[in-house]
């Protein structure tokens, strides 16, 4: 387990890293590449941000659900799943939405509500970070 758990604490915080990068850079850019430049902009992002993100996500539940099958019950593990949960659920009823409409174009109120709704997960990531770099951390102290 203590394999899987490192594994799992680099994807968490590789994406952490990564949601800072598009919180507080990437996003509020959106409204300064303009209207004409912006639908190409957005579907070049949406296409290389997915080779990056979806691989992370993916590792991060599925090791994250194979620990709880292999009895992974320390509090602060637990307690991450929920930053997991807001992130994940956030991405689904906030961030492909917002991305989705912004397809169609250049919008100031839907990028400001995007980088808006993507503090959640922001949150989410960053508290999953800090739960498990505190699980870690427990851990090698007991050795």
């Amino acid at each position: 387990m203590a394999t899987l758990l490192i594994i799992h604490f680099a994807t968490t915080w590789a994406l952490c890293g990564l949601i800072l990068t598009i919180q507080f850079v990437h996003y509020p850019l959106f409204e300064k590449v303009g209207v004409e430049g912006f639908p190409l902009y957005h579907q070049l992002h949406l296409k290389f941000i997915t080779w990056i993100v979806a691989p992370l996500m993916l590792t991060e539940v599925f090791t994250a659900g194979v620990m709880v099958i292999l009895g992974e019950r320390r509090p602060l593990f637990l307690v991450s799943l929920a930053g997991l949960a807001i992130v994940w659920i956030s991405t689904a009823i906030s961030q492909v939405p917002i991305h989705d409409r912004l397809a169609q174009g250049y919008d100031v109120h839907y990028i400001r509500k995007l980088v808006r709704t993507n503090g959640w997960r922001t949150f989410g990531w960053i508290f999953r970070g800090v739960c498990l770099a505190g699980l870690l951390g427990s851990i090698l102290s007991e050795r």
